[in-house]
Order: structure tokens, then C-alpha cells, then sequence
């Protein structure tokens, strides 16, 4: 048997060369295009790939805190949309050991954060292939456009894995882009006495003399980016309130118990986020609560958000479940779009404050309204990748729905919020399907609101 060389030890142009000179071992000549490297999404070109849909992940991860190495097999499922004769899959500074497509060995190249796939035959349009990476490195730390940390987050004991908006490359090969969703299952290894907490539920655990294996499995689709693992000594915990999903939490064992006890309110927030946006969209909810540092910021990862300890307080956990509506249930179709995600959110804080905290909404409006940094530039029209979670995606982001509110009415407004979460439930929406939907729902023109709040340059005249 022939040794497999790991492809990321090869340059660039050795590994470009392998892929571009590899034959169809015998079969004739395989048809088809290249599939795109990079769906060309405005902020960030190079994610995600073209000429193929994910249907389902199954990834296997075998971690050690102690090396920081990762060793992982990523079997993915998916259809292709075009006739391929080669396809990409978003993977970031981890060695693919082995491809094969179809149970045959593929020609593969790395360049950058691409992975260059060529099976032995083409793929037809329509046709479902099943595609496997055997990978292993020791996956990184990804620093964003506007310096925040995401991918792989080590610790002594441990690591978190947080994915938005391109992290998740660092962990495992895929189709890293919003608009491509899809199911998974995840089983991770790790020293006995750690645990490993994902997305979905909990399916299976075994132990043995020195390694245990936890398995996830979420059912219903989840872009990349909302992918989790917690890996450490975390206290797991799971309930089932009556009339409602299961909860399952993750708490550090760092995180003091006076500040896990937002924890137990999760039902009473989620109770009244159905009762505003619809009926729940998963099967579980739950949260991982992280310690202070692992992290810097919350993160609406599906069903299981994360949270540093210091961010666990109502108003987080009203923004971060109302994510589950807005952005892991209906998702944006590309990056531009993030407004869809983060103002709807913190609408939802600005509601729940209204009923709960005795501040109408009207003041929290007048408060993101006087804000400056609100107005840098239109919430629809973010001018960079770094600055996709800027203040006016989000404050002003809750000001266009509140305007939106304010023109059609209560009763239309309602209707929206829900029929909008039930209208692209588990899909992508863009926010011209948004504009679309709320001037059909409503029955009224709201040209005046999108050109003044949505893309409006500069703060207009109070209303």
C-alpha cells in the first residue's frame, strides 16, 4: 500500500500541479466544470464553493488538550448543481490526509484555505456524491477582520470552537459560506473526565480506560458558521419543562454560581419569544457558558449559545434566543445581510425590555437614535468584512423595524415577525426578500423607510 502524503506539506504550486495533471485513472475524460472557489459573496469572495449543495456533515474528532492536536474524518454528503469535474471545500491550515469520492481515491491540492477535489469520474447536476477527508493538525486561532478571535480557541484543559463568520474552516472542511446549510452529526474523543458539548442533542457517550466519545446530532439544517464544540470539564445538565423543548446546558466549572442563575429562566425566555415570533424552530435549546477570556463576545451558535460568564444576564440571552428565529432559522443569504440577524435580535431585547424592565420601547429607540456611532453607514450596506458587527447593524438595524413598526401598525407588524420566521423557516433570505415581504404582508408601499433607515447615508431628521 502506498503512503499518503499529506497535501498541505506540498507547496502551492506542487499541490496545483498534482491537481491539474491527475488523470481519470483510465475512465476517459471526465466532463464538467471546476467547481468556484468562492461563491462571491461581496465581503468575503473567497468563502464557501460553487457547484455543489451540502445535504449533511458527519464529522469525527479525536482532540488531546495536551498536543492540541486534532485528528478528524469529515464524510460530506452533498448534490451537485453543476456537471463537475472538480470541486473546492474551505479548509484552514489542517493537513488533508486522504480524499476519496464515491469510496474512490480523489486527486486533491491544497492552496491557501482551499481544497482542491478531482474524482476519478465526473459528477453529474442532480447526482448525490459522498465525499470524505481524512484531516490532522493542530487547528488555529482565526483573527478576523476587526480583530476578534474565532476557529479554534485552546485552552490548558480544553478548546471552544466558534465559527462567525469563517471560523469554522479551523476545525473541520466544508462549504463555509451562510447560504449553504445543512444537517450534522458530530462525535468527539476526548481524555476521560473532559466532555465535549455541541449544537443538536445528545445522541450517544462511552467511555474507556482513558478516552470518551460524545456524539451530537442536529436534525434540522445549520450553516457552518453556527457550529460549535465546547471541549473541557464542563457540568452538563438536561431538563424538560413541560409544554416545551428540552434544555440542555453547558456551564464551565469556573463560572461562579451566582452567575448561572439566568441559566434557569432559558424556558420563560423562550416562552415569550414564541409567544411574539412563532412556534420554535428546533428540536432543543440550551446554552454553553464559557469562562470570562475564552471568549469575548456571545455567540447565538443553533440551539446551544455561547456565553462568556460575564454576559449572562437576561438581555443576552433574550438577544442570543431570538437569534434562533433570526439568523439560524432564517438565514441571511450572504454576509451584506447580517442586519437581518443582529437588529432583529436586538429589537427583540428592546420589546422584551418594554414588557419586562418598564422601558418602552419608544426609549430605547431615542437612545440608539442619539448614539453616533450608529450612523457610520447604512445598516443594509456594511463598507467592509470589518465591519459586519459594527454599532449600525445592530442599533440601527432595531430602528428600521421599529419604523417599519410605527408605519404599518401593531397588528401588521405581528403578523410579520411571525410570518417571517415561519415564511423562510430552516432557509436563506436576503433583504430584498425581506423589503419584498414586509410591503406584501403589510399592504403598504415603505419606500420611505428603506431609503431614509435602511439605506439611508447619515442620521435623517428625528421622527
Amino acid at each position: 500500500m502506498r503512503r499518503s502524503i499529506p497535501l498541505s506539506v506540498l507547496s502551492p504550486a506542487v499541490a496545483v500541479a498534482l491537481l491539474a495533471g491527475c488523470s481519470d485513472g483510465g475512465r476517459g475524460d471526465v466532463r464538467g466544470a471546476a467547481g468556484g472557489a468562492g461563491l462571491g459573496d461581496r465581503l468575503f469572495p473567497r468563502l464557501g464553493n460553487g457547484g455543489y449543495d451540502v445535504l449533511h456533515y458527519q464529522l469525527t474528532l479525536d482532540y488531546d488538550p495536551g498536543t492540541r492536536l486534532l485528528a478528524g474524518t469529515a464524510e460530506i454528503v452533498a448534490r451537485a448543481t453543476d456537471d463537475l469535474r472538480s470541486f473546492h471545500l474551505d479548509l484552514h491550515r489542517l493537513s488533508a490526509d486522504e480524499v476519496t469520492v464515491d469510496g474512490e481515491r480523489a486527486a486533491a491540492g491544497v492552496t491557501g484555505d482551499e481544497l482542491s477535489v478531482r474524482p476519478r469520474e465526473g459528477l453529474t447536476a442532480g447526482s448525490t456524491f459522498r465525499t470524505v477527508v481524512r484531516y490532522s493538525g493542530t487547528p488555529r486561532t482565526v483573527i478576523d477582520a476587526d480583530g476578534s478571535k474565532e476557529g479554534w480557541l485552546p485552552d490548558r484543559a480544553g478548546a471552544l470552537a466558534v465559527g462567525e463568520p469563517a471560523g469554522s474552516m479551523a476545525w473541520f472542511p466544508g462549504n463555509h459560506h451562510p447560504s449553504d446549510k445543512a444537517t450534522f452529526d458530530l462525535a468527539v474523543t476526548v481524555p476521560k473526565g473532559l466532555k465535549a458539548v455541541s449544537n443538536g442533542e445528545p445522541a450517544r457517550e462511552t467511555t474507556t480506560a482513558a478516552k470518551s466519545t460524545f456524539v451530537w446530532r442536529t436534525a434540522e439544517p445549520m450553516a457552518t458558521y453556527l457550529a460549535t464544540v465546547a471541549i473541557g470539564a464542563y457540568e452538563l445538565t438536561s431538563s424538560r419543562p413541560a409544554g416545551g423543548p428540552p434544555v440542555v446546558t453547558a456551564v464551565h466549572p469556573s463560572v461562579p454560581p451566582a452567575k448561572r442563575r439566568p441559566l434557569d429562566r432559558i424556558p420563560e425566555f423562550l416562552r415569550w419569544s414564541q409567544k411574539v415570533f412563532g412556534p420554535y424552530p428546533f428540536s432543543s435549546i440550551g446554552a454553553i457558558a464559557v469562562p470570562d477570556g475564552a471568549v469575548d463576545y456571545a455567540l447565538e451558535t443553533q440551539n446551544r449559545p455561547v456565553l462568556p460568564a460575564g454576559q449572562l444576564n437576561p438581555e443576552t440571552l433574550v438577544h442570543e434566543i431570538a437569534h434562533q428565529w433570526f439568523g439560524n432559522s432564517v438565514t441571511p443569504e450572504s454576509w451584506r445581510d447580517m442586519w437581518l440577524n443582529e437588529g432583529f435580535a436586538t429589537y427583540a431585547e428592546w420589546m422584551w425590555a418594554e414588557e419586562f424592565a418598564g422601558t418602552p420601547v419608544s426609549e430605547s429607540f431615542a437612545e440608539a437614535f442619539a448614539e453616533k456611532d450608529n450612523w457610520a453607514f447604512p445598516p443594509a450596506a456594511p463598507p467592509s468584512a470589518a465591519r459586519i458587527s459594527d454599532a449600525p447593524v445592530y442599533g440601527r438595524g432595531a430602528m428600521v423595524l421599529h419604523q417599519v413598526r410605527q408605519t404599518v401598525g401593531e397588528r401588521a407588524f405581528s403578523a410579520l415577525l411571525r410570518g417571517w420566521a415561519r415564511e423562510h423557516r430552516h432557509g436563506n433570505a436576503s433583504t430584498g426578500d425581506f423589503t419584498a415581504y414586509a410591503e406584501r404582508v403589510s399592504g403598504r408601499e415603505l419606500s420611505g423607510v428603506w431609503k431614509t433607515w435602511l439605506y439611508g447615508e447619515g442620521r435623517p431628521p428625528r421622527p
